[in-house]
């Protein structure tokens, strides 16, 4: 990063006269200035000023959107540095000078083929964190858009400034962030952007909870939400309800499992709407989770050395207080998780990790289970997650495909958007996510990479450190005499054959256990779509050959909970 006097009127000027101005350096770049209202907006909002964060400049050949918003494995091109001590007035250099900025899929500036662009910059604003481990980090505390830096209230941008490029010019152009995403609903007075502020409709209610425990961890305030969907006559009962605790990406305004009030529900969650209000649905309570942290838009629902007790406190803070707000059948029988994809570790994780809170798990399509299969990378035995490498050849390892078996994108390709994206496991993305998560705390207080990022070089000592913590598979091997018990008829686990990245491979892996080499044998159920892609939830119980839809898993959930209370439990929620 580089910070650059400018005369202020040709900042006032930029749109009009960007492209004018030769670099003295001969280096091609963007000089972008923080106005002095959008300085203004972030503080008002309550973020942390004088800025640090991260500055990207984005390119399109197309205005149908602005370019922030077609950013992607397979997007348009960006660049990204990050910043200090940002105040009006500073001016920072974006220029193909300075090895700190890294870009995608270009990584000089100097890659860019000249031309006519459509180009718009971007502050992702930071907040320090000095954690209960010692460590003080920078990172971008979420504000209400789960970790998309690209849409996140409190993050600036400038406008969409036409351009005529070339690097070869060694011009600098100049751009304004004279912008503030706002938020998406209302701050409440007093409140915090933290986890958004979605006001509560009829049968949605929206919680959000101060937690003592993550505050503690983070070094100041952190909350946890949850979005809950309340079943029809829940307001003219007085039955307690068990609930579907239903995991995934940050659910934002979104009510679970794809209701809306209006009753236009679309894809799985189309006919849910209408059997959720009929008189056959079971009245249960369905739970989002709205735990979206500095690293990425959920948390993984376990407790983490880099992210912090997300595991606890949600069981021991969260629950506990949605039981007591609400009429719950606070027993473990009462209480089903489930999800898709990351969801779907969730899912599994929390009832793997926490046998004895929770009374089934459904998990589809999830993220890798035993990391023999990192997606398509053996972090244990492979030498290098981006390349299969013989004696002559390298041939990239493929990242996501159709279900034909079309390539997509490779693992390398994904890994060097996201460090563009954020240096040290700071993109919001899905690898830097897995990095926090699954390994332990760097040197520098953020977390020990798998893998060199540039590279792709393995490192097997923090492999090692994954299979000990969170490699699901070795897990149950390696505990399941205490274990087979608290699980039998609780696993349920379902993925595409043809999973679009690849997360089939360790599904089977754990299939090879729970259903082959385990003792005891317990009752597991796993299934396989010919030719499903990602995110397959499993075959219908009633029309045999199609995909079963919401309505059809909330029948399987709730009949699994009736079967499992005990004599005496309260069932008035119960309809078959």
């Amino acid at each position: 990063m580089k910070k650059a006097p400018l005369l202020a009127m040709l900042l006032l000027m930029a749109p009009v006269l960007s492209g004018c101005q030769t670099s003295a350096t001969n280096e091609f770049g963007f000089d972008v200035q923080l106005s002095e209202s959008a300085f203004a907006e972030i503080e008002a909002l309550g973020l942390e000023t004088p800025i640090h964060g991260r500055l990207f400049v984005i390119v399109s050949r197309n205005d149908e959107r602005e370019p922030r918003l077609q950013t992607g494995v397979s997007g348009v091109p960006f660049w990204g540095v990050d910043v200090a001590d940002v105040t009006p007035g500073d001016v920072i250099r974006v220029s193909s000078g300075d090895a700190a900025v890294r870009g995608y899929p270009f990584e000089s500036l100097t890659d860019l083929p000249a031309g006519s662009y459509h180009v718009q910059a971007l502050l992702s604003v930071y907040t320090t964190f000095e954690r209960a481990d010692g460590h003080t980090v920078s990172m971008h505390l979420n504000s209400g858009a789960g970790q998309d830096q690209w849409e996140a209230p409190g993050n600036a941008v400038s406008g969409v400034v036409p351009l005529d490029v070339d690097p070869a010019s060694g011009r600098t152009h100049a751009l304004v962030l004279d912008r503030v995403i706002p938020p998406r609903h209302p701050v409440p007075t007093g409140g915090t952007l933290q986890q958004g502020n979605p006001p509560d409709t009829e049968r949605v209610k929206y919680v959000k909870i101060r937690s003592e425990l993550l505050s503690a961890f983070w070094g100041r305030d952190m909350y946890i939400g949850a979005n809950v969907l309340l079943p029809e006559g829940y307001g003219e009962s007085s039955v307690r309800y068990p609930v579907m605790y239903m995991q995934g990406h940050f659910p934002g305004d979104r009510a679970p499992l794809g209701f809306t009030e209006e009753g236009q529900a679309t894809g799985r969650g189309r006919g849910l709407t209408g059997f959720w209000l009929s008189d056959e649905s079971p009245k249960v309570i369905a739970v989002t989770i709205r735990d979206a942290n500095p690293y990425y838009d959920t948390s993984y629902s376990v407790n983490s050395e880099n992210i912090g007790p997300y595991g606890d406190a949600i069981t021991e803070e969260l629950v506990p207080h949605l039981e007591s707000q609400f009429r719950i059948i606070a027993e473990p029988w009462a209480r089903v998780v489930a999800g898709g994809s990351t969801g779907g570790w969730e899912a599994i994780a929390m009832q793997v990790f926490q046998p004895d809170f929770w009374g089934g798990a459904w998990g589809w399509c999830p993220d890798p289970v035993d990391f023999n299969y990192h997606q398509i990378v053996n972090v244990y035995e492979d030498e290098n997650a981006y390349f299969a490498a013989g004696e002559w050849h390298r041939v990239e390892r493929p990242n996501a495909r159709a279900f034909d078996g079309n390539v997509r994108s490779t693992v390398r390709q994904e890994n060097h958007m996201e460090l563009a994206t954020g240096s040290r496991s700071r993109s919001g993305g899905q690898w830097a996510i897995w990095e926090a998560v699954f390994g332990p705390v760097g040197e520098n207080g953020y977390p020990r990479p798998i893998w060199d990022p540039v590279s792709g070089v393995i490192d097997k000592e923090t492999a090692a450190w994954w299979r000990s913590h969170f490699d699901i598979n070795h897990h149950l091997q390696t505990n399941w005499e205490t274990l087979a018990g608290k699980l039998d008829g609780k696993l349920h686990v379902a993925t595409g054959d043809m999973d679009s990245y690849y997360l089939d491979n360790a599904v089977y892996l754990l299939d090879e256990f729970l259903n082959g080499k385990a003792q005891p044998r317990i009752d597991v159920d796993i299934q396989y779509g010919r030719r499903k892609p990602h995110c397959w939830t499993g075959y219908s119980p009633v029309n045999p050959g199609e995909d079963m839809t919401t309505a059809e898993f909330v029948r399987i959930a709730a009949d699994h909970m009736a079967r499992h209370a005990p004599g005496g439990a309260e069932m008035g929620w119960y309809r078959r």
